[in-house]
C-alpha cells in the first residue's frame, strides 16, 4: 500500500472510530476524496422525531448534577428560585471530589429541606446516580470528553438529559446521541446559555417582530482569552481543557457564538447548514504564554484564530470564529444583517437601513437605540427581571433564564427551546472543521441530523410564552 492510500484508508477509519485526521496528521497531503467524503458524511440517517417531542408533564422536576467544579457550582445557584417555588429538588449530586460536594451541598442546605445524596471518589460513581429511579433529569458539567457517554448513560437509564458544550466531539458520537435519543424519546439538550441572553433575546425578538427583514449573514465567536485559566492548575481539574489543545486543530466551543446566531437564521426551522470551509491561523499566543510561564508543555496544535464559513441550504452564510488563546477583548460578534437593519455586539450597535436608498455610515444614537431595546426587549426577560437581578451571579442572568425555561418545559410537558437536531448541530461543527481544517480548508458537506424536518418552517420555541 502506498503512502497516498494508507492516508486515505486511515482517514476514512477514523471517521468511523470518531478520529479526525487532524489527530492523525495535518499534513496537506491528508486529503480524502470529496466522493468518498461525501459518503461517509451522509452515511447515517435520523428519523425526526424528536421535533417538538413531548412528554409527561412533571410537576415537580427531580435533578441530579454531574460535575460539580465551576460550572456546576454556578448552575446549582439557579435552582433557587426554582426549588422555592415548588418546581424542581436537587435529589443527588456526583464529582471526583468530596469537597468540591460538600460545599454545594451546604448551599444547597440553605435552599431546599433535603439533603442531597453525594457520589464522589471513584471515576464510575456517577453511574450510581444515573441509575436512580428517582430522578427525572440529569444535568452534565464535566470536562468535554465524557459528556456523549454520561449523556447516553442517562437517556438509557430513563432520564432527561441537559448537558454542557459540547455534547459530541465526533461524527460518530453525534449519530449515537441521535440514535438513542430518537429511540428513547428523552430530552437531550445542548446548555448553551447564550441563546437566553438579553441582548440575543432581543436581537431575535427584532428579527421576529420584521426590524431586519430578510436575513442574509451572520457573525459569531468565542473570542476569550482562556490561557491563565488553562494553565492553572485547579481552574480545569488536571488542566483537561489545555490537553484539548495539543491535539485537535478546529473550533473546540462553537457554541456561543453558533447558537444565537442559528435561532436568529431558523436553523433546524426552515433552513439548515449545508456546507462548511475551515481554516485555523497558526499556533503562537498559547506556546508563548506556556514558555513564560514554566509550563509543563509548549507544543500545542491548535491555532490561535479558527474560522469557519458555512453556507446554509437557503443561501445565507454565518462566520463562526475560536480564539482562546490571544490577549484581547472578549466577544461573541453576535452580528446579524438583514435588508433592513443590522446589529453588532460588543460593544451592543443597532444600525436601521434607510428605504429611500440614502447613505448610512452610523449606528443609532444613544437615544434611538433604547427606544428599540425598550420596545422590542424579550416579553421573558421583562417577567422575569427581579429574579434575573437577584441570580446576576450566573452571566448576567442568562444561566438562571436557561434552567427556568429547561425546568418549566418539563413542568409543562413542553417540547425544550434546544432540541435534541439542535444539539447535534451545534456540536458537529467542531469535528466537521477540523475535517476541513486538516484536508487544506476543503469544502465539508454537513449531514442532515434533522431527518429533513428542518424544511418545515416553525417559530423558534423561545418565543414561546411560559408561565
Amino acid at each position: 500500500m502506498n503512502r497516498k492510500s494508507f492516508l486515505k484508508l486511515t482517514a476514512r477509519a477514523g471517521l468511523f472510530l470518531g478520529i479526525t485526521p487532524s489527530l492523525i496528521s495535518c499534513n496537506t497531503e491528508n486529503k480524502v476524496d470529496a466522493n468518498e467524503l461525501d459518503s461517509l458524511l451522509t452515511s447515517r440517517k435520523a428519523s425526526g422525531t424528536a421535533v417538538n417531542l413531548k412528554c409527561k408533564p412533571i410537576s415537580k422536576v427531580r435533578v441530579g448534577m454531574i460535575g460539580m467544579g465551576n460550572r456546576g457550582s454556578v448552575l446549582i445557584q439557579m435552582f433557587e428560585y426554582l426549588i422555592k417555588n415548588n418546581h424542581a429538588e436537587i435529589i443527588g449530586l456526583s464529582d471526583l471530589s468530596e469537597k468540591k460536594l460538600q460545599k454545594n451541598n451546604d448551599y444547597l442546605k440553605t435552599i431546599q429541606k433535603n439533603d442531597a445524596s453525594l457520589y464522589f471518589g471513584h471515576k464510575d460513581e456517577w453511574k450510581k446516580l444515573a441509575n436512580r429511579d428517582d430522578i427525572d433529569l440529569l444535568i452534565i458539567a464535566t470536562p468535554w470528553e465524557y459528556h456523549t457517554e454520561m449523556s447516553i448513560y442517562g437517556m438509557e437509564h430513563g432520564k432527561h438529559v441537559a448537558c454542557e458544550q459540547p455534547m459530541a466531539m465526533t461524527l460518530k458520537d453525534c449519530w449515537k446521541l441521535i440514535e438513542v435519543a430518537e429511540r428513547t424519546k428523552k430530552h437531550c439538550m445542548y446548555m448553551e446559555n447564550c441563546c437566553f441572553n438579553g441582548e440575543e433575546l432581543w436581537v431575535l425578538n427584532m428579527i421576529n417582530q420584521g426590524v431586519f427583514g430578510d436575513l442574509n449573514h451572520a457573525e459569531g465567536a468565542y473570542i476569550h482569552d482562556l490561557r491563565k485559566h488553562m494553565m492553572d492548575e485547579t481552574y480545569y481539574e488536571d488542566q483537561w481543557r489545555i490537553k484539548h489543545h495539543q491535539t485537535k486543530n478546529e473550533n473546540l466551543y462553537t457554541g456561543h457564538g453558533l447558537g444565537p446566531v442559528s435561532f436568529y437564521m431558523d436553523i433546524g426551522r426552515g433552513d439548515n447548514y449545508d456546507h462548511l470551509v475551515s481554516m485555523s491561523s497558526r499556533e503562537q499566543s498559547l506556546s508563548d504564554a506556556a514558555r513564560k510561564e514554566n509550563f509543563w508543555t509548549n507544543k500545542f496544535t491548535c491555532g490561535d484564530m479558527n474560522t469557519t464559513l458555512i453556507k446554509t441550504k437557503n443561501g445565507k452564510t454565518i462566520m463562526l470564529q475560536f480564539d482562546t488563546h490571544t490577549g484581547r477583548p472578549y466577544s461573541r460578534l453576535n452580528t446579524i444583517t438583514g435588508t433592513k437593519a443590522v446589529h453588532q455586539g460588543y460593544p451592543s450597535r443597532l444600525y436601521i437601513g434607510h428605504e429611500n436608498l440614502q447613505w448610512g455610515h452610523s449606528w443609532l444614537n444613544k437615544d434611538d437605540y433604547k427606544t428599540y431595546r425598550d420596545k422590542y426587549d424579550h416579553p421573558l426577560w421583562k417577567k422575569l427581571k427581579e429574579q434575573i437581578d437577584a441570580n446576576a451571579v450566573g452571566h448576567g442572568g442568562m444561566d438562571f433564564v436557561m434552567i427556568y425555561r429547561l425546568i418549566r418545559c418539563l413542568n409543562q410537558g413542553l417540547p425544550l427551546d434546544i432540541n435534541l437536531y439542535d444539539s447535534v448541530l451545534w456540536s458537529a461543527i467542531t469535528p466537521l472543521s477540523g475535517l476541513s481544517v486538516a484536508n487544506n480548508s476543503k469544502s465539508i458537506n454537513i449531514p442532515d441530523f434533522t431527518g429533513g424536518t428542518w424544511q418545515k418552517h416553525r417559530e423558534n420555541e423561545l418565543l414561546r410564552d411560559i408561565i
